[in-house]
């Protein structure tokens, strides 16, 4: 293989013999008389190896091969000094330099040789290398931009939702989801797989197939949960888990539910009042527990719709700077103390992070920050409204009838509401509907459950403190109970224009003093005791049978 040799010397004699013994060789020999001469050729030819005096005229060998090097960039091109010095310390800062051998006067042509042949055999293996790593690089794209469209899909794009994913490598352990609940709740997920690139990114893959694939069809945010840690318990191997924080937002009542397991404190920031309230981990990371083990006790917080939260992953924390000292969470809070533009706080966290970091340093994890606003329940409805498609085929149930009825002990595991609104979207143009009955079957369900069997009462509900009470309540409680049934019979009539859907809820309990009309529009606060109202306005009949513990309710729709 012929080579291209740049040779910069300033003594001619050198420097001619130098240039005939590489010629008898077969390789082509391009000659400099000084240092900058020899910058100047390289960027005019490009030459496989270099060989630099070190003591030049204009601009020595040293200066020149830290240009030379620079200009290469990632490219291989051996440098070799041509030196008498003998000093160790003239030797290591050639080296510094970017030096990767010397040759020492008189020059012997058996060692030129073989120098000459030890870095072409390098160069091969450098450029063979990047040839591999240019195409691991495109197929890592490709497969990146599907494994994108599978792990990131939903509503991220949602107007109250912004987040930014700065990976370590390509693929990365870092996975944002947020899908919409048929109730048009949102959930948000912010996991952190162990380790970086595509080992850390697999586990997202089934973590996102069962979020969304459990989120549209109603279950709840525990259901999603432990299916997701059982997968990820069963395909994992040992030592790679899921740090996880996820969020159900609940718009209609104005709280969220949080489950934490492993990653940084999130925190809970009222842009009026600039008050921060800390989302702290209590939980085992995803992936751990088997199912047994599995907890799951969430923590509720009352919201307001100046309440954004902001999530983030351990390589936000962990940033370092040029003494090795952490950003920490002390930094994060200081910056939401100091920002002044409330609508500036997810920039400037990111632009604190960055400047914090060592400048030019390499990135030591994924970097991951996310952002959700409160919005008001009509704001949902009007987004879900502009996301359906009408249907036009129009074969399915038609005139049909459903009767379910759970004990006790289905009562205690199952949640029917996912089962009862895919029973009911089998129906062809009830798809469109789904926000809506979902709604209407989890608040038909959760009054016969909670006040029905459970007799709690609702009024706990008045702040954060309260919600949390109420739910450990309600789990107690379920737990506690020996007897009790909630039977659902549901008819389907078809009609010219669509169709009217008959939903009738029926709970073993002793009932209660059925409310008046206007009592059940008026009568309500406003943190609960809403789910009534919210179904009055939505179904054109609601009735309560006497004693109190059936309610029938008539949903009329059309053809869209």
């Amino acid at each position: 293989m012929i080579l291209r040799l740049l040779i910069a010397e300033d003594n001619p004699s050198d420097r001619i013999i130098l240039a005939n013994l590489i010629k008898r060789l077969g390789h082509d020999v391009i000659q400099a008389t000084d240092g900058q001469q020899a910058v100047d050729l390289f960027i005019e030819h490009r030459p496989d190896i270099l060989l630099l005096d070190v003591l030049m005229p204009n601009k020595n060998g040293i200066q020149a091969a830290r240009e030379i090097r620079h200009m290469a960039g990632e490219d291989l091109v051996p440098i070799i000094f041509l030196t008498s010095l003998n000093e160790a310390s003239d030797l290591a800062e050639c080296l510094e330099a970017g030096g990767d051998d010397f040759l020492t006067k008189p020059y012997n042509p058996v060692v030129i040789k073989a120098k000459i042949l030890a870095f072409s055999r390098m160069r091969r293996l450098h450029t063979e290398t990047q040839r591999q790593r240019e195409h691991l690089v495109q197929e890592q794209l490709a497969a990146k931009g599907i494994f994108d469209k599978i792990a990131h899909y939903g509503v991220l794009n949602s107007p109250n939702i912004r987040y930014l994913i700065s990976p370590k490598a390509i693929f990365n352990g870092d996975v944002v989801l947020a899908a919409r609940h048929p109730n048009g709740d949102l959930l948000v997920l912010l996991g952190d797989f162990t380790g970086h690139g595509l080992p850390a990114a697999i586990g997202a893959l089934p973590l996102a197939e069962v979020f969304h694939g459990m989120v549209s069809k109603g279950f709840a945010l525990e259901d999603v949960l432990r299916e997701v840690n059982a997968k990820l318990k069963s395909i994992l191997p040992v030592g790679v888990f899921c740090c996880a924080t996820a969020v159900h937002l609940g718009f209609r009542n104005r709280s969220i539910e949080v489950w934490a397991g492993g990653l940084p404190e999130g925190v809970i920031y009222n842009t009026s009042t600039r008050e921060i309230k800390q989302i702290k981990s209590k939980h085992l990371p995803l992936g751990i527990l088997g199912q047994a083990q599995f907890r799951y006790e969430p923590t509720y917080f009352e919201m307001m719709n100046d309440d954004v939260i902001y999530l983030w992953s351990d390589g936000i924390i962990e940033t370092v700077n040029a003494d090795n000292e952490m950003f920490g969470f002390e930094r994060l809070l200081d910056v939401f103390a100091k920002t002044s533009d409330k609508t500036k706080v997810f920039d400037e966290v990111l632009s604190h992070v960055q400047a914090f970091a060592v400048e030019d340093g390499e990135q030591a994890d994924d970097h991951t920050l996310i952002e959700v606003r409160m919005q008001d329940a009509p704001e949902i409805a009007l987004e879900q409204a502009l996301l359906i498609k009408p249907k036009v085929a129009r074969r399915g149930l038609a005139d049909c009838t459903l009767n379910c009825e759970l004990g006790t002990e289905s009562l205690k595991q199952f949640d029917p509401v996912p089962l009862l609104t895919h029973f009911i979207n089998q129906v062809p143009g009830l798809k469109p509907y789904t926000n809506t009955l979902n709604t209407i079957l989890a608040e038909l369900y959760s009054n016969a459950l909670e006040h029905g069997l459970l007799d709690l009462d609702s009024s706990l509900k008045n702040s954060a403190q309260g919600f949390a009470r109420y739910y450990a309540l309600r789990h107690e409680k379920l737990l506690a109970l020996t007897e009790g049934k909630i039977r659902f019979d549901i008819t389907h009539e078809p009609l010219e224009e669509g169709g009217k859907l008959t939903l009738q809820v029926t709970d073993s309990g002793v009932g209660f003093s059925i409310p008046e009309p206007q009592t059940i529009i008026d009568g309500l606060s406003h943190y609960h005791g809403r789910g009534i109202r919210l179904i009055k306005t939505l179904c054109q009949r609601l009735e309560f049978i006497s004693p109190g513990n059936s309610v029938i309710v008539e949903f009329d729709w059309k053809w869209l």
